[in-house]
């Protein structure tokens, strides 16, 4: 008679016979289970999570539920010429509710990292919907802004306290938002803007979050007088990263021009702080897209796993999570 033990599970099973024995499925240890329903996804795990209160506490566990990325969660959509400057198909709307009530009703508020696309065009229902159930959340990659307010987005950093840490898509006034992060989020540390980001950016930011810590720019249009008002007045920044940004200088003309090497001023303020991050290599493959696409880099062009990289590693989002994977971002498509 042979006999096959399984490790991860506490079973014991009797070859030649169909008997378990050991440990049932009911009397599991809970830490057991978590381990295991970490390899589902969010469609394989709702079923699971209905089976009994045991199963359903397993699978709320913070240790699945810690990071949540829907990075690969588009919308199908339309740019079109008037605001919001897009047109979604309600069925993708219909798409992202539906996932969002799972989402949320299983992982039971313990969600501590949320991550967007950024062609996952939202509204303020979505986004109210979602700060309501995930009050510790501490880190969040932001999806597009065009339909979400300046009353949604505010409602929603106000129910955030804990949030440390925003990637966020470039917006075309952005001091209300520093302003709201700066009042509600009294442990934020870490910014990250993909984009554009001028002085009036910088001017926000030293305003509202002067103990800012990291800041990342990567792939963006900067300004030279927004660059040099950060390193000049940011008294508790300690990390930047203009990587791979396109930099303009202002001419007193209004002429805006391309700057192809840092100055010694500029580089002397840079080197006090404890991480600089700096590549205007024209060999460089980064660099090289940032002017073709004239400053304002066309992410969809690039691979999909390119607009989630950063040389800042707190920042760098590495591989697609487990939670959102591609099989269930297909069996969740729209037809």
């Amino acid at each position: 008679m042979y006999f096959f033990f399984c490790s991860a599970t506490g079973f014991l099973l009797r070859m030649g016979e169909n008997k378990w024995m050991g440990k049932r499925w009911e009397d599991m240890d809970t830490d057991v289970l978590v381990k295991i329903f970490k390899e589902l996804n969010l469609v394989e795990l709702s079923p699971v999570s209905q089976v009994c209160r045991l199963w359903r506490l397993a699978c709320s566990d913070p240790l699945i539920w810690g990071t949540l990325d829907f990075g690969l969660l588009k919308s199908n959509f339309i740019q079109t010429r008037a605001s919001p400057y897009i047109w979604v198909d309600d069925r993708s709307d219909k798409r992202l509710a539906r996932i969002l009530r799972v989402a949320m009703a299983i992982s039971c508020g313990n969600v501590n990292c949320m991550i967007f696309h950024y062609n996952l065009y939202m509204k303020d229902e979505h986004l109210h919907f979602i700060s309501e159930r995930s009050p510790h959340l501490k880190r969040l990659v932001m999806p597009a802004w065009n339909r979400i307010t300046r009353v949604g987005i505010c409602q929603a950093i106000q129910r955030w306290q804990e949030l440390e840490s925003l990637t966020m898509p470039t917006i075309g006034h952005p001091p209300y938002i520093m302003e709201e992060i700066g009042r509600s989020c009294k442990n934020f540390t870490e910014l990250k803007v993909m984009g554009s980001f001028d002085h009036q950016f910088a001017s926000a930011i030293l305003q509202f979050l002067p103990k800012l810590k990291v800041l990342s720019l990567r792939c963006s249009k900067v300004t030279m007088d927004a660059l040099q008002s950060l390193l000049h007045s940011m008294e508790y920044l300690e990390v930047l990263n203009i990587s791979h940004s396109l930099l303009l200088a202002i001419a007193a003309n209004g002429r805006k021009q391309v700057v192809h090497e840092l100055d010694g001023q500029i580089l002397e303020r840079a080197s006090r702080l404890r991480e600089f991050h700096y590549c205007q290599s024209r060999t460089c493959i980064a660099c090289q897209r940032m002017v073709v696409d004239e400053g304002i880099m066309r992410w969809y062009r690039y691979e999909d796993w390119f607009w989630r990289r950063d040389e800042v590693r707190s920042l760098d989002l590495q591989d697609y999570g487990k939670l959102f994977d591609a099989g269930c971002e297909r069996l969740t498509s729209v037809e």
